[in-house]
């Protein structure tokens, strides 16, 4: 790589995030590691590392940065009469290591997956301190979808997911974003644009405003332990 980002030795801070790269959008530095005082050091900045296995460890922090606010999330017509019928069981932290695997699955729009064994193992560490959490959308007793992502206070950093029946990972993500917004999380990071998520609510803010809304997010105390869905009747997004 010809780029002009500096490989960070394992005590190198990070370097100011208005110093990322505009193109590639967001590239900020690379090397370091992925221990957990590592990672929650960079999303505590509203950095985040994404890679493949041909590339260096490579952090990032677009702009702008895409977001969804929580009460901000689009629920089409037809998602909500998937919602109400209760084809799908909804649950928090109950399969972490295999939306993890369900995520990190090839697709067929993509080479590959960023979603290394590397990867997997430093966020089951997360997971394990409490930092990580996952939401499974289950059908018929079978893993049907989901997602996962980090915490800190109440800031909530989305990482990925994944759908193995039509609206499962919709079903997951709304019914995360509910309850979140019941426990006063203001805004969800979705990082990078897409238009799936724009189709949910989500939309791009300059990056300057996202920290300062995700600073004040961070400060709040955060929901402690494995987390568990309150009942649907409370999150019906009707």
């Amino acid at each position: 790589m010809n780029l002009m980002i500096p490989f960070l030795e394992a005590e190198d801070p990070f370097p100011p995030v208005d110093l990322a790269l505009r193109e590639p959008n967001g590239l900020l530095a690379a090397g370091a590691d992925l221990s957990p005082a590592r990672l929650l050091d960079a999303y505590a900045q509203g950095i985040f590392p994404w890679y493949s296995d041909e590339d260096p460890l490579l952090w990032w922090s677009p702009d702008p940065r895409m977001v969804l606010y929580t009460r901000e999330v689009h629920v089409s017509h037809s998602l909500r009469k998937t919602l109400r019928s209760g084809r799908f069981t909804v649950t928090l932290d109950s399969a972490f290591s295999d939306v993890m695997l369900g995520c990190a699955a090839p697709r067929v729009d993509q080479d590959g997956t960023w979603i290394t064994t590397e990867m997997r193992a430093a966020y089951a560490r997360l997971a394990a301190l409490g930092y990580a959490h996952s939401v499974e959308a289950w059908l018929d007793g079978e893993l049907a979808g989901g997602l996962y992502g980090v915490t800190i206070g109440r800031m909530f950093y989305g990482e990925s997911m994944f759908a193995r029946v039509t609206d499962a990972s919709k079903v997951a993500f709304v019914t995360l974003v509910r309850q979140l917004e019941r426990w006063g999380f203001p805004l969800v990071d979705c990082q990078m644009s897409t238009a799936h998520l724009r189709s949910l609510g989500a939309r791009d803010v300059p990056r300057r405003q996202f920290l300062r809304e995700m600073t004040r997010a961070v400060e709040q105390p955060p929901i402690p332990g494995r987390w568990t869905l309150e009942a649907v009747s409370t999150i019906d997004p009707a």
